[in-house]
């Protein structure tokens, strides 16, 4: 299915590396321009040279996203290089810890800042923008705002908000036809998550229990398989659908556990 992506600007935050990066590369072979935005230039420029050594186009921006005025000086950045936003894409976030017990008021804080504030940010500078090109945005969120993981409160209150937000926005956003919606991850294979499976004592044997809890094929989801969902929101294939939260997770949140067994 082509997708109509062709040149359009799509800004991708944390695109560089995980979900993110699948994200990107599977926008830029929808032939679109992602916009990877993230702070480290290293891995910014990386994934570049991967997505134009494929052939396609690719742009990066560096910023500390808990640093506003960072989020404000990306969008500035991107609209002189392009003079226009066609799309954005909110992921970049991090499984902090911050839990209720032995957390803060500081941490606390903190991680909304690296999790929730700079998707209202990227949104709200980029919105004249969007506004122009009837844009779309889609918010990557966590199981954990609706399953609870356990020590990670700011987390999950920033998951929370990141889905209150998609549907907040859907219908703020109504009178200029822009469509808001979320994309749910729960059990994604991804470095960050194999570098913290292999800090435990019996990661082969961890991963199967977590598996064998995913009904669909007892896998782990595929950045990629987000990135598709993403890309298709994203574009006019989806033009009657916003403000809603999808599960992209081989149906770990919502069907019954009794699955694991069977």
């Amino acid at each position: 299915m082509d997708l109509q992506l062709k040149d359009k600007v799509i800004i991708v935050t944390g695109g560089a590396k995980g979900i993110g990066a699948g994200i990107s590369k599977i926008l830029a072979a929808e032939n679109a321009i992602p916009v990877i935005v993230g702070r480290n230039e290293q891995d910014n420029k990386n994934i570049c040279k991967q997505i134009e050594a494929a052939g396609y186009k690719a742009f990066s921006v560096v910023a500390e996203l808990s640093n506003p005025e960072d989020c404000e000086k990306a969008i500035k950045m991107i609209t002189e290089k392009f003079d226009r936003i066609d799309g954005l894409v909110n992921n970049a976030g991090v499984n902090d810890g911050v839990g209720l017990e032995k957390g803060s008021y500081e941490k606390f804080m903190e991680s909304l800042h690296k999790n929730v504030i700079h998707y209202y940010l990227m949104a709200h500078f980029a919105l004249p923008h969007l506004i122009k090109t009837k844009g779309s945005i889609v918010n990557i969120t966590s199981k954990t705002a609706e399953t609870g993981q356990g020590n990670t409160s700011a987390y999950a209150a920033a998951n929370g908000g990141r889905n209150a937000l998609t549907r907040e926005w859907a219908v703020e956003l109504l009178k200029y036809g822009i469509r808001v919606n979320a994309v749910v991850v729960a059990e994604c294979w991804t470095p960050a998550y194999e570098k913290w499976i292999v800090t435990l004592s019996n990661p082969e044997e961890k991963l199967k229990k977590i598996t064998d809890k995913i009904p669909l094929e007892n896998r782990m989801t595929t950045p990629e398989e987000i990135a598709n969902m993403v890309a298709f929101l994203l574009s006019e294939r989806s033009s009657h659908t916003t403000g809603q939260i999808i599960h992209v997770d081989g149906g770990y949140v919502h069907l019954d556990r009794a699955l694991a067994n069977a």
